[in-house]
């Protein structure tokens, strides 16, 4: 029996795109939503999960790091998708006849020399995948769609110009999650992520965070949100390199531990080799 991963959005979107890099020859399940595709995932009618994290333009999706902590997931990998931007319509049309494109907003961003260029005005929608499906029912040679070749090939769209993105460095950052944790070291080099909310005492965070500092594990990431929407309790998402039984992240973390007062570690996984690239 195929194994199954889910995703957020519309077949043809580059979360779909990202599954199938990931995890070829899978069954890829769309969702309406994040949550939903999470909890498809609890209910055990798929294997796992794929969820985008940050964007190297956009910034990080906000969304998902309000879902991770209790999501009942673990983080088992992470991918990186290079976001290659294709203008495409309906078979026949030119680049001379299009007047507006449509695709998510982030994605309009992303493509404004472009479309300057073009004189193309632009219309938002839900998401790039379901902008292509629309351009394909609509059948209007005034209109494309900004999406991925996937999304293209899926609903019967032409290529008018390819990577048509204003920056070239353009990746997003996805995370597959399991029900399982993964504890095992599967490579040379580790990531570890983990959730903080530190005491409330005079200079916690600062306290906290010292021994990566004294041991010299690198920390990649270090973001604060509210918690229940109270502006006093905030808590912490944080990325370092390096396997917790490392005996420099272990002293590191155990010092953290000693001024939080909540701590736990969503993933253990291979650091992508996209880490290490530079565009």
């Amino acid at each position: 029996m195929p194994r199954v991963i889910a995703f957020q959005g519309e077949l043809g979107a580059y979360s779909h795109q990202a599954c199938r890099s990931a995890r070829p020859g899978w069954v890829y399940l769309p969702c309406g939503t994040f949550e939903d595709a999470v909890q498809v995932v609890n209910d055990r009618l798929v294997d796992q999960v794929l969820l985008p994290v940050e964007n190297s333009i956009y910034g990080r999706v906000a969304d998902i790091h309000q879902l991770l902590p209790d999501s009942g997931l673990y983080i088992i990998e992470e991918v990186f998708e290079r976001i290659n931007i294709q203008a495409m319509a309906i078979p026949g049309t030119k680049i001379e006849d299009i007047k507006v494109a449509y695709s998510h907003p982030v994605l309009l961003g992303q493509c404004k020399n472009f479309l300057k260029s073009k004189n193309i005005s632009t219309i938002s929608y839900t998401d790039t995948a379901g902008s292509a499906r629309l351009v394909a029912e609509d059948k209007n040679p005034s209109q494309m769609a900004l999406a991925s070749k996937l999304a293209g090939h899926i609903y019967g769209l032409e290529t008018l110009e390819a990577n048509i993105e204003d920056e070239l460095h353009n990746r997003t950052r996805f995370v597959i999650m399991d029900r399982q944790f993964n504890s095992e070291r599967r490579s040379d080099q580790m990531m570890t992520s983990f959730f903080f909310a530190v005491r409330n005492i005079p200079a916690a965070l600062y306290k906290a965070l010292g021994g990566f500092a004294t041991t010299g594990v690198n920390m990649v990431k270090l973001e604060s949100y509210m918690v229940g929407g109270s502006f006093s309790a905030t808590q912490f998402f944080a990325e370092i390199e390096g396997f917790p039984e490392d005996k420099a992240v272990e002293l590191a973390l155990d010092e953290l531990k000693f001024f939080s007062s909540y701590f736990k570690i969503i993933g253990v996984y291979p650091a992508h080799k996209s880490r290490f690239l530079h565009d």
